[in-house]
């Protein structure tokens, strides 16, 4: 197998637009996600900040968004897409559903995560009279610092499966490197190129996740 340096050329910007993707993807993901799974935690029933009514609603709008397949969720926000950056094309237009779909995704791992902490501490925390916020950033957010650093590690691997997926649509990337020439013009070399990429990729990820993950673990 040999590839040219046109082939070498096209997947190196292929790489570059699925980092910039997802990058840039992962850091609102984040931004977003991690306080919506701390609202689902502390508005449960019993906690900090009880609130059946708004923990409910929160939960039926993360599952609904959660329940729209990537490939039709990218269409479906279409015109959200153009509002927001212009257009839906390219790796610009799939940062939008990518960051949408993820966000809900990682506030589940992060309600996850946060359950995990033990309610003794907080219970502790609440008798020293520490406020409700002092909580959150002081006490659950460091004890729950491991798993959210593995939830982010997912989140940024699906990210990764989420941009390939886009190819599909248009989006760029080394999905679209794959489907526009491994898949529909029967170059096997790229394809195989592009998927031995992405396992690499996503490899290094999980590695670098377990890494601080471990480091950072209070346990």
């Amino acid at each position: 197998m040999t590839l040219d340096p046109l082939k070498l050329s096209m997947l190196g910007t292929a790489a570059a637009q699925s980092f910039y993707m997802v990058s840039v993807s992962a850091l609102l993901t984040a931004i977003l996600g991690i306080p919506l799974g701390v609202l689902l935690v502390i508005f449960r029933p019993g906690h900090i900040l009880a609130n059946r009514p708004a923990q409910t609603v929160l939960g039926l709008a993360v599952n609904a968004l959660r329940s729209i397949p990537f490939p039709i969720f990218i269409v479906f926000i279409i015109p959200l897409t153009r509002f927001l950056v212009g257009t839906s094309l390219g790796p610009k237009g799939v940062i939008v559903p990518l960051t949408l779909a993820a966000t809900v995704f990682m506030a589940r791992l992060t309600e996850t995560s946060l359950l995990e902490v033990p309610k003794g501490v907080i219970e502790a925390a609440l008798s020293c009279g520490a406020s409700r916020w002092r909580i959150i950033w002081r006490v659950m957010l460091p004890e729950a610092k491991s798993g959210l650093i593995l939830a982010i590690t997912i989140m940024v691997i699906t990210l990764i499966s989420y941009s390939a997926m886009a190819g599909a649509v248009g989006g760029g990337g080394l999905g679209d490197l794959a489907i526009r020439y491994g898949y529909q013009r029967y170059q096997t070399d790229v394809m195989f190129l592009t998927v031995f990429a992405l396992l690499i990729i996503v490899q290094l990820t999980q590695n670098l996740g377990d890494y601080l993950a471990k480091r950072c673990s209070r346990r």
